[in-house]
């Protein structure tokens, strides 16, 4: 008996082995194939990145981080993090991509990586309609608003000291902003972008823009956790054939008609 069925079962087990072998084989490639990159962005800040209705993210970082996407074939999950709360998001783990007008600098590019630049900016001044302010420099004596983290934050540090109390720092723009029209600052400085829009959307708020050649251009990138130069590649492969085939300048015409790069 033992040698009857000896033949049928060795050829048995081999075709199990063989089944598992292949199965074994066609994990990473599946596994790939299902990865989803969960991406990091400030919903309070549009037209970069805002919530609508149904309480999904749309704006500039988005349609570019999306078309991005498309072209490096790759999933993505975008999730609303505040932007004080992003950087410990990548370094923790909790974000793989975070898009959010993040300024690439040198002290940044200590902790994270950049991507090419899809983005150029500058800060601007915003104060209320009858105000005497000129220059940045004309802020010193005053209390100075910024989105906290950011290169503004940083800029208005530089001006007045790191530990001064005329620095007033807040979770988005649309709440330094709502401090200005309240009189609890004399002035809010922040990325071009993001205050044009709202002045021109905040027409009865009697804001006005101030802007100074002393601030230097910024650069924005998309960011991803030190070291993952294979996810950087293929963000940069993708950057340059949005930029090649004129989706970039479709979604900027789309968000800043009146504005040039």
């Amino acid at each position: 008996m033992k040698q009857r069925y000896l033949p049928a079962l060795i050829l048995a087990c081999s075709f199990i082995a063989f089944t598992a072998c292949s199965k074994k084989d066609a994990t990473p490639a599946a596994a790939e194939s299902r990865v989803e990159y969960v991406v990091g962005a400030d919903g309070a800040y549009a037209p970069f990145a805002s919530e609508n209705e149904q309480k999904e993210l749309v704006g500039f970082d988005i349609d570019i981080m999306k078309a991005v996407a498309d072209k490096a074939g790759i999933k993505i999950k975008i999730i609303n993090t505040p932007f004080d709360g992003l950087f410990n998001a990548l370094t923790q783990g909790d974000r793989d991509i975070l898009i959010s007008t993040i300024t690439i600098t040198d002290q940044r590019r200590q902790t994270m990586d950049f991507s090419e630049p899809y983005f150029v900016a500058n800060q601007l001044i915003v104060v209320p309609q009858d105000s005497k302010v000129a220059k940045f420099e004309d802020l010193k004596p005053m209390k100075i608003g910024v989105q906290s983290a950011t290169t503004a934050d940083e800029a208005a540090q530089n001006l007045v000291g790191k530990n001064s109390p005329s620095v007033k720092r807040f979770e988005s723009m649309p709440l330094a902003f709502q401090e200005l029209e309240g009189g609890g600052v004399d002035a809010v400085v922040g990325d071009n972008g993001v205050v044009t829009n709202y002045v021109k959307n905040n027409p009865t708020k009697n804001f006005h823009i101030v802007s100074d050649p002393a601030f230097p251009k910024e650069y924005y990138g998309i960011a991803v956790k030190k070291g993952n130069q294979a996810l950087l590649t293929k963000l940069n492969q993708a950057l340059a054939q949005i930029k090649a085939d004129g989706t970039e300048d479709r979604i900027y015409a789309h968000y800043f008609a009146d504005q040039k790069q």
